[in-house]
């Protein structure tokens, strides 16, 4: 009995964290400041321990939790609308290396040291610290970096390079089902993607894993069941 009540509360308290987090917005892990990681934490803490600990309230749990959520969006809603308070909350950006020198009490102030600097410089591309004219690290933590002029990659703007629009690929197709919306997206209804694929060969949209249509409409058919790795698929 106790294993069922523990998996019941279990099953509820992620469907509960589910809409929580939906309700608290979409953030990727590195875009998280310092109090959304607390808030995170602290959410699926509270949901481990209702769901382990068969004398706690459930119904107790929900109400910390969502007590959690709110403050959490009621503190976005504010640190929007307020500069100050999103800096107090979120942090300022902390300029590390400017004009290309290292400033040492922003690094101090970061809580960084230079073995740290310079493995977040490697991972973003750059082995020499010296083609580096600033970098900044961010509210979430991430050091942006601004390489000096002569070091910065040639653009087609540089060389006056005339290039062609390619916009936006658009999923037709994926895992054998027409996505309606991406057709309509693009303006094009099934009888057209249907009648595309008739001519390339294919009659089944179930037979297909991926099907992306480009800007200039050049569908590119990828088949369930082949190796794509070797190109046999791809059409």
């Amino acid at each position: 009995m106790d294993y069922f009540y523990i998996t019941l509360k279990s099953i509820f308290s992620i469907i509960t964290l589910f809409f929580l987090t939906k309700a608290m917005g979409r953030k990727q892990l590195s875009q998280l400041n310092l109090y959304d990681y607390i808030v995170g934490i602290t959410i699926g803490s509270v949901a481990a321990d209702i769901s382990l600990d068969l004398e706690s309230h459930f119904i107790n749990g929900l109400i910390v939790m969502s007590i959690y959520t709110i403050v959490s969006i009621l503190i976005s809603h504010f640190t929007a609308k307020s500069i100050k308070l999103r800096r107090f909350v979120t942090g300022s950006p902390i300029i590390i290396i400017e004009d290309g020198k290292i400033i040492e009490d922003n690094v101090e102030k970061a809580k960084i040291d230079i073995s740290s600097l310079l493995q977040e410089a490697r991972t973003s591309g750059y082995f020499n610290i010296s083609e580096i004219e600033y970098a900044i690290m961010e509210a979430n933590g991430k050091i942006s970096f601004l390489p000096k002029s002569k070091y910065a990659p040639l653009t087609p703007s540089d060389t006056k390079t005339k290039v062609t629009y390619k916009g936006l690929c658009a999923n037709l197709v994926i895992d054998g089902q027409i996505m309606e919306n991406n057709l309509l997206a693009i303006k094009k209804d099934i009888k057209w993607l249907e009648t595309r694929l008739s001519n390339e060969g294919y009659d089944n949209v179930s037979d297909l894993l991926l099907v992306t249509c480009d800007s200039k409409e050049q569908l590119t058919i990828y088949k369930k069941g082949e190796d794509c790795t070797k190109g046999s698929c791809l059409e």
